[in-house]
């Protein structure tokens, strides 16, 4: 997708000038790139984006139920209970009892997803390492100066989609009927 000149958000006539377009067509193709490395290098399977944000939301020691899960990711729960069956047939989660409510199904990620993750991210880190080796001190030193800044936008997009995701309380029904 070509980006766009013209700016999106402008923080004065004296301040910078920040282009949104260029920066959201940047993130794709550069996660793409890098995971495509990474699963390359480390030779590892071609996990579906959406399985692999299960994965991610299920450290190691985490153990949930699908409905908090669902809920988390914010995706429907027929949804994720159809990804968890898929996950379960290819071995990325276990599913068990809950032992305070039998009646429950509690999932984790299993030790082999964890594994994959685990050489995931390390090759991950070493490719970024290698790849900032080809740029010049000055553009290594402001990648290093925007991490906290992508780190709050990426928190401010998740609570983005949160708030859009959340139910409606009954006073908000009325306020939107």
């Amino acid at each position: 997708m070509p980006s766009s000149s013209a700016p999106s958000a402008d923080a004065g006539e004296s301040g910078p000038v920040f282009d949104a377009g260029r920066l959201a067509s940047l993130i794709s193709p550069l996660r793409r790139a890098l995971l495509t490395a990474a699963r390359e290098s480390e030779h590892l399977p071609d996990i579906p984006d959406a399985q692999i944000e299960i994965v991610r939301a299920l450290p190691r020691g985490t153990v949930t139920s699908p409905s908090r899960l669902a809920d988390a990711l914010g995706l429907n729960r027929s949804t994720v209970s159809n990804l968890l069956a898929a996950m379960e047939r290819s071995g990325l989660i276990a599913r068990r009892t809950n032992s305070d409510d039998r009646r429950g199904v509690e999932i984790l990620a299993s030790a082999t997803a964890l594994a994959w993750f685990e050489r995931f991210d390390a090759a991950s880190a070493a490719i970024v390492s290698d790849a900032v080796g080809a740029l010049d001190p000055a553009e290594i030193a402001a990648l290093d100066a925007a991490i906290p800044a992508l780190e709050h936008l990426r928190d401010a997009l998740i609570e983005r989609r949160s708030a859009a995701l959340a139910p409606l309380t009954p006073d908000s029904r009325k306020e939107t009927e």
